[in-house]
């Protein structure tokens, strides 16, 4: 049996929260970096389209435990392929893929309303 989308229980949300917490964490400075970067505030908000896309935001509304499972499957993939997160300060000047989407999953997450 399914849960409906706005029946999730609270540990999950927790857990959630958990998980997107880490991402800021990942992500440093990127809300900063768009606000100084024209072209990489326009990469993220094409990365983030694609997520809500992908995701059917058209269709469903986004929510923690949506994107912290989305988080979930792009980390494992990567690691699956060798990536490793960098300790210390992103270079924003050159991002790759991964990160731009992750800096993006950041963005759609501080677009919530806090529940």
């Amino acid at each position: 049996m399914r849960v409906p989308f706005n029946r999730v229980a609270p540990h999950a949300v927790d857990s959630a929260r958990s998980a997107l917490a880490v991402l800021a964490g990942a992500v440093g400075d990127g809300l900063t970096a768009i606000a100084d970067r024209p072209g990489l505030h326009a990469l993220v908000d094409q990365h983030a389209a694609a997520v809500r896309d992908s995701l059917g935001g058209d269709l469903h509304p986004l929510t923690v435990a949506v994107l912290a499972g989305y988080l979930e499957g792009l980390l494992t993939a990567a690691s699956e392929r060798g990536w490793r997160p960098v300790a210390g300060p992103v270079d924003w000047s050159d991002p790759d893929w991964l990160r731009i989407r992750l800096l993006a999953v950041h963005y759609l997450a501080r677009t919530l309303a806090p529940a």
